[in-house]
């Protein structure tokens, strides 16, 4: 008895220091993604003649707009792909760039204080949101079937606020966005703490943890810029 209380001891110890180390990588990976994000958001913002060269070559926008649905649809389909190294690291690197294009390009209609405080906004409610995730009793992960739902209706709404477009249905659906999402990034968090949660992402899903938490936050930068946009309209 003694010995199998030893075993397995020494096999939890190993499910959690792999664990660690699978947390690790992923935050590791989406801190490189966001640097390099917001770093060409900057530019575009604060660096006109970025953005003008932009605007005058439509052609580089159509580009990164291919790229960004190629490369999501390609790591989430190919289980491959986005476990088989170094393939998953430039499958990533290549839709982390097409993103940060697209993003640097929207951003460049705001203003510049306007962008730093979606910014600054953006990383608070994420650390918030994530410490809150890591330390709750409560499990998000078995509210997958919610977050689809909630997902499809955001989309949904969207439809109809582009048609019938005004500063109330505008800024209504921005405050779902950020909602939803805030949701989603609690959700995909504890996927990857794993432990007593009843989903987990499997260690070997680094590249996609990151690329989930990613589109969680560059997400929520985009309501919260379009809240704030929308106030000053």
């Amino acid at each position: 008895m003694e010995d199998i209380e030893a075993e397995d001891a020494t096999f939890a110890f190993s499910e959690k220091s792999i664990r660690m180390g699978f947390i690790r990588k992923v935050y590791a990976i989406l801190c490189t993604q966001l640097l390099i994000t917001f770093g060409l958001v900057a530019v575009f913002v604060w660096v006109p003649a970025v953005n003008d060269y932009a605007l005058k070559n439509q052609w580089m926008l159509w580009v990164a707009i291919g790229l960004t649905f190629t490369m999501v649809i390609a790591l989430s389909c190919c289980g491959n792909l986005r476990r088989k190294s170094p393939h998953n690291y430039i499958a990533l690197f290549v839709f982390t760039i097409s993103e940060a294009y697209l993003l640097g390009v929207v951003s460049a209609s705001y203003q510049g204080k306007e962008v730093a405080i979606a910014i600054v906004a953006t990383a608070v409610v994420t650390l918030v949101l994530t410490l809150f995730a890591f330390q709750t009793k409560y499990d998000f992960t078995m509210m997958g079937g919610f977050v689809l739902v909630s997902l499809t209706v955001l989309l949904i709404f969207g439809i109809l606020a582009a048609i019938w477009s005004n500063q109330i249905v505008n800024m209504v659906y921005a405050c779902l966005g950020v909602l939803l999402f805030s949701f989603y990034l609690v959700f995909d968090t504890q996927l990857i703490i794993g432990g007593n949660h009843k989903f987990a992402y499997s260690p070997e899903e680094y590249v996609f943890a990151a690329l989930n938490l990613y589109l969680d936050i560059i997400n929520l930068f985009m309501y919260i810029l379009a809240i704030i946009g929308g106030s000053r309209d």
